[in-house]
């Protein structure tokens, strides 16, 4: 049976409009649905990798790598092919540093001798008008657009947002073509805009980070001592604070001249990273350096002095130190007589580029026992020999066992035996075998030529 017409004729066909007039608002308001669904989800798929962005910049600490990760997370959350941020100048006029990511290694080529972008052009108008994010969908359209310089790759689009740190602009986020070819939207410039805020806060930490790090470094020197001339003798120093802001350690080296023609070298490490360690440093090395003036005073005599001296003003800290004593022994030699207190083994260098660890019984470290002797051991050493002195934070890695930094530490020192001085020490500082944890304090002293003896 079917139903009949309004007019009253009979017949199915009259079903097909009446079933399409109720599909369709039906239809149509799934179709709104699943677009607002899909644009929810994109949403919430923006603000994952927002967060994840924050999370990201926020955690490093060393500006040149924070800015870096700026451009990089940009271009992420973006999907931009081409990113950098240009740094203003202290005038805010134009651009005193430009940040580059996503140039292959041909494209860096065909831009080698050209000079980074200053601010001029498009990218200036970022510069004077920094509350207003720039998005171009063609550049070369833009009455502002003066062109690429030669080699450099073809760019179309672009987004820039201003970077501000502490109410000051500090610099420009620029982005350029999208990998899907489409030109910027709304939605990348909202993303990159909360981006830029999070970029202001994670700048200012890391300038913090440097500014404490840099005093805590520059108090940590003024407690070292100055090294004296000790010539004939060459001695080269090296100190690098730990990676971590306000980080002060007990590392200090010293080494002093004797009247009799020997030179008495000191290594030391008082345990903890703080004003007390680095107090209890600077009393420590002072102590020693008196004790180890007298000309018959053995290396381990003036260990157990010092220890004896702490204890009994109260002055205790646990610490490890070495003394060393390098002594004419006839035309050509040398002896050093040495005595470690709970440090690491100095590491020895001959002239034929022969190495050896200074590994006897190393004793006890300074406040621990006073009743248990302070062994000296003795060697001859040729002249033209070195030998470096180093606290634990040159050759430790969290992830390594300390043996590799050792064999590391020696095959340097090996390929600069018989160069400059100053060779060996820059060679030190570039192939660290530590990663930079633990404060570093390297003395490298070297015995004369003959002539010079």
């Amino acid at each position: 049976m079917t139903r009949e017409s309004p007019d009253g004729a009979g017949g199915g066909s009259a079903d097909v409009p009446y079933m399409s007039l109720l599909n369709l608002p039906l239809s149509s308001d799934l179709d709104r649905i699943g677009e607002q669904m899909h644009a929810l989800a994109q949403a919430q798929l923006r603000l994952q990798g927002l967060l994840e962005a924050v999370l990201s910049i926020t955690g490093e600490l060393e500006l040149p790598a924070v800015l870096r990760r700026i451009v990089r997370t940009a271009m992420d959350l973006s999907g931009a092919r081409y990113g950098a941020l240009g740094v203003l100048d202290e005038e805010g006029e134009f651009l005193a540093e430009f940040i580059p990511l996503g140039l292959s290694s041909q494209e860096l080529a065909n831009l080698s001798g050209v000079e980074l972008p200053r601010g001029r052009g498009l990218l200036g108008h970022l510069i004077h008008h920094p509350d207003e994010p720039l998005r171009v969908a063609e550049m070369a359209a833009h009455p502002e657009y003066v062109g690429f310089p030669p080699g450099h790759p073809p760019m179309r689009s672009l987004l820039g947002v201003a970077i501000s740190v502490r109410d000051r602009v500090y610099g420009n986020i620029y982005l350029c073509d999208r990998e899907d070819g489409q030109p910027f939207d709304s939605h990348d410039e909202g993303v990159i805009l909360a981006l830029a805020g999070t970029a202001g806060v994670a700048i200012e930490n890391a300038r913090l980070y440097q500014q404490e790090r840099t005093s805590a470094e520059q108090f940590q020197r003024l407690l070292l001592p100055r090294l004296l001339d000790v010539s004939p003798f060459e001695a080269r120093t090296i100190y690098r604070p730990a990676a971590s802001p306000g980080h002060l350690g007990g590392d200090w080296y010293d080494a002093v001249k004797l009247p009799d023609g020997s030179c008495t070298a000191i290594i030391g490490d008082v345990v903890g990273h703080d004003l007390n360690a680095a107090a209890a440093m600077s009393q420590i090395r002072g102590m020693l350096r008196a004790l180890s003036f007298g000309e018959t005073t053995a290396p381990g005599h003036a260990l157990a002095e010092l220890d004896r001296i702490a204890h009994m003003t109260d002055e205790r800290f646990f610490t490890t130190a070495c003394v060393a004593r390098i002594e004419p022994d006839g035309p050509g030699n040398w002896t050093l007589r040495w005595s470690n207190a709970g440090h690491p083994p100095p590491l020895l260098v001959l002239p034929d580029a022969t190495t050896r660890y200074l590994d006897a019984e190393p004793g006890l470290p300074l406040g621990v026992d006073l009743t248990v002797p302070r062994p000296d051991h003795t060697l001859t050493l040729p002249c033209g020999s070195t030998v470096v002195f180093y606290t634990d934070g040159l050759v430790e890695r969290r992830d390594e066992p300390l043996d590799q930094g050792l064999a590391a530490l020696a095959a340097t020192a090996a390929r600069h035996a018989d160069g400059p001085l100053d060779a060996l020490r820059e060679a030190l500082i570039a192939n660290q075998p530590g990663d930079g944890h633990d404060d570093m304090a390297v003395l490298i002293v070297r015995t004369p030529d003959p002539l010079d003896a």
